[in-house]
């Protein structure tokens, strides 16, 4: 018995004193994100576009709206949303799958941010954790310790029309380009 409980004891204290290991999943879609989209998240799967009642899947940077009844998967928003502008537009952050399927609730949860102008987007940051972002006004913008160089950049066809190379319009207009 005395055999017995000397190596449960031993057993007991090589179980302990091995070493404690952990497994930390990390997932950062920075880069992903759109221009309008809201600063603040390092990770995102859709927004919620209240204003619109329409929703933005990041991964594969397609809008989803209601079109008939059903739901509309497009690069573009419809030319009925043709006025309305996604930098100033509240966006509500979701990351669970398929959000629209739970469409009704959300239209009635999220229905107070309808109208809210006041929310900071990714190409107004000055955060250099969205330098990364192509189109962002610092992209190419290269961060050491804590100091912020400039990269020099070939411009073709001899200058820039300020609007980052992008076949958009620039002014968030709901066209789906980036």
């Amino acid at each position: 018995m005395k055999k017995l409980f000397l190596s449960l004891a031993l057993a007991f204290t090589a179980f302990l004193s091995s070493p404690a290991s952990a497994q930390v999943s990390l997932n950062i879609n920075i880069g992903s994100q759109p221009l309008w989209g809201p600063t603040g998240y390092d990770h995102v799967d859709y927004y919620y576009l209240p204003d619109i009642e329409s929703y933005y899947y990041v991964p594969t940077r397609q809008f989803i709206y209601l079109n008939n009844g059903g739901w509309v998967f497009s690069s573009a928003l419809p030319a009925r949303y043709n006025s309305y502008n996604l930098y100033n537009g509240y966006k509500v952050v979701i990351n669970s799958p398929k959000p629209y399927l739970n469409f009704k609730t959300q239209k009635v949860k999220y229905a107070k941010y309808k109208g809210n102008r006041g929310q900071a987007v990714i190409s107004r940051s000055t955060n250099p954790k969205y330098f990364v972002i192509k189109g962002h006004p610092k992209h190419g913008t290269k961060v050491n310790k804590g100091q912020v160089t400039v990269r020099k950049q070939h411009v073709q066809g001899g200058g820039s029309k300020g609007n980052g190379g992008s076949k958009g319009n620039a002014k968030g207009k709901g066209n789906g380009k980036h």
